[in-house]
């Protein structure tokens, strides 16, 4: 997993019902890109976070996500 500054980051629902959470990545703590990344969610709470495999990089800085 690769990401910038102002990516986003999509943790897709684990359960039927559940719905994705995205949130922006502030800041690139990993070496080249790589995790852990301290992630900014709408509310404005921030944490630091290692993506699982349910987690995707969407690059396009304030686009739609398909």
């Amino acid at each position: 997993m690769h990401a910038s500054k102002g990516d986003r980051l999509v943790v897709h629902g684990r359960a039927v019902g559940n719905s994705d959470r995205v949130v922006e990545i502030v800041e690139v703590l990993g070496k080249d890109g790589n995790p852990p990344y301290r992630v900014r969610a709408d509310n404005g709470h921030e944490t630091i976070m290692t993506p699982g495999p349910d987690s995707v990089v969407d690059n396009r800085r304030g686009g739609e996500r398909s």
